[in-house]
């Protein structure tokens, strides 16, 4: 167990010896493994969350490794939730990274329990039918999204998905590090979570650079 500890000497300067030993119990799944699933895989699964299950159909596109940092040229034709599972082990022999390379709907059939789920899509449509399986197995799950240089995080608890319009609407660009930025603050509100530590919920932040470059942060109470 010292060497457990001494793996993770930073976070448990941070929280204590107890939290990161509670953390190690706990089990997410990250829906989703491009942009943001790759930077949560890779933040969350070097934090030493016991079991993460990673959810995705898709394969690695060459024009997916510029910003979906899991990735490497190589990986083409790959399973992207393959990919980053074994990276997160590779890079953290104490956490078990389970891939199901399979679309959401049909993963949501079985009921399984998470402390936490991740969203790291691309689309309403699949956060929404998130939303219905979060609430039907009784666990929070933590909103995400980017488009250009703009992004939104949230902690859903309480309130749900019904306070956005639910379209197939794909955005005009990303920039790579706001991807890696919101899902910085998608795992940062995961990890006080699951460690005990307050985290204001059912409260949206919507970031963006205005028109002189400075990186504004607005929030939305969210319907309950």
């Amino acid at each position: 167990m010292q060497e457990y500890f001494h793996y993770f000497n930073r976070q448990v300067m941070l929280w204590g010896e107890q939290k990161q030993a509670e953390l190690q119990k706990r089990k997410i799944a990250i829906i989703g493994s491009g942009g943001l699933g790759s930077s949560l895989a890779i933040s969350l699964g070097s934090s030493g969350i016991g079991h993460i299950d990673l959810v995705d159909f898709d394969e690695v596109s060459v024009h997916n490794i510029h910003r979906q940092i899991a990735f490497k040229v190589g990986d083409e034709g790959r399973f992207k939730a393959e990919v980053a599972a074994e990276l997160v082990e590779s890079r953290c022999p104490y956490v078990k990274a389970t891939p199901y390379t399979i679309k959401f709907d049909e993963f949501a059939k079985v009921s399984r329990e998470y402390d936490l789920i991740l969203d790291a899509t691309d689309n309403l449509p699949s956060r929404a039918q998130i939303d219905i399986y979060a609430k039907k197995i009784g666990a929070p799950w933590v909103y995400g999204s980017v488009e250009a240089f703009n992004g939104q995080v949230c902690f859903i608890e309480r309130s749900g998905f019904d306070a956005f319009k639910i379209t197939d609407r794909k955005p005009a660009g990303i920039a790579a590090p706001i991807v890696m930025h919101i899902a910085s603050l998608q795992a940062n509100l995961a990890l006080r979570y699951l460690v005990g530590e307050s985290v204001k919920k059912d409260l949206l932040y919507y970031l963006y650079f205005n028109d002189e470059g400075e990186l504004v942060t607005q929030k939305f109470a969210m319907p309950i």
